[in-house]
């Protein structure tokens, strides 16, 4: 190496140091984080229904994905059920399935890309503390319920397993996003009443068999294994070796080769904060 590098004019050696210093930076872990942290990290997560739970932890370790396919989902928001899959692969789009999977939910997509240090924290969390990750979140949920502001309703199933506690849709192909304050739902109540419109609900998506090849065959949370399930298989994406990492869906999803293209109605995005 050393009579390689003497060869070579400095241009080179410092081209070469430089590609050195990118795989060693690529490797390096993301700086750990406290349980503290990491509770208030997944707060205004924790208390999503496990599938699309699922979904947006793996999707979340594709950041550079997030901002473009919120502007999408928000642009075809007219689309709902078969119509959105179809347009989905009719559009050529070229992100990983796990942001393609979220794009029946636009609300949760501009939460995420309206807070994009959120969104790399918490991808970089699932990918390099995946387990204290899925714990923080049993945390919060125990809180919630100790609480009295997790429980059954019409939209979704609270059930304890365990030392675990699921969060599962009452019907499997309607998926509601809760709605709820992180500060209020995991305090302790002042006094004896429990506000029991702490946690709403957004309307329903319907996620039917078109969205399998985006993962919802459904994904699940196996929380004794701190495992999560996309496509019916351990979806096993770590830090180390992220770039290479594709997921082996049943029926893999081909990234289009080529532009992007565009063949749906796009409707005017109002923001929020521009209403």
């Amino acid at each position: 190496m050393r009579k390689v590098l003497q060869s070579l004019s400095l241009f080179g050696k410092l081209s070469i140091l430089l590609a050195l210093l990118s795989v060693v930076l690529a490797q390096a872990q993301p700086v750990t984080l406290r349980s503290d942290q990491l509770d208030r990290l997944v707060a205004r997560i924790a208390l999503y229904p496990d599938p699309l739970l699922a979904q947006l932890l793996t999707a979340s370790t594709y950041p550079d994905e997030i901002g473009p396919a919120a502007e999408w989902a928000d642009q075809h928001s007219y689309l709902h059920g078969d119509e959105l899959a179809r347009a989905i692969s009719e559009d050529q789009l070229p992100w990983d399935p796990s942001i393609l999977g979220l794009l029946p939910f636009p609300s949760v997509l501009d939460m995420m890309r309206s807070d994009m240090a959120w969104t790399y924290q918490l991808g970089d969390a699932v990918l390099s503390q995946r387990p204290e990750v899925m714990d923080a979140i049993q945390r919060m949920r125990k809180k919630a319920k100790d609480f009295g502001y997790l429980q059954s309703n019409r939209y979704v199933k609270v059930v304890p397993s365990g030392a675990y506690i699921e969060i599962l849709p009452v019907d499997p192909a309607y998926l509601y996003v809760p709605v709820y304050d992180p500060l209020v739902v995991f305090a302790r109540p002042v006094g004896p009443v429990v506000v029991t419109t702490a946690i709403t609900f957004g309307p329903p998506i319907f996620v039917g068999p078109f969205f399998l090849h985006f993962g919802w065959a459904p994904p699940a949370l196996v929380w004794t294994s701190h495992s999560i399930v996309i496509d019916g298989r351990p979806w096993v994406r770590g830090w180390v070796g992220r770039e290479a990492y594709v997921h082996p869906y049943r029926t893999p999803w081909v990234r289009p080769v080529g532009p992007r293209v565009e063949h749906h109605e796009l409707r005017p995005v109002i923001h929020p904060h521009h209403r």
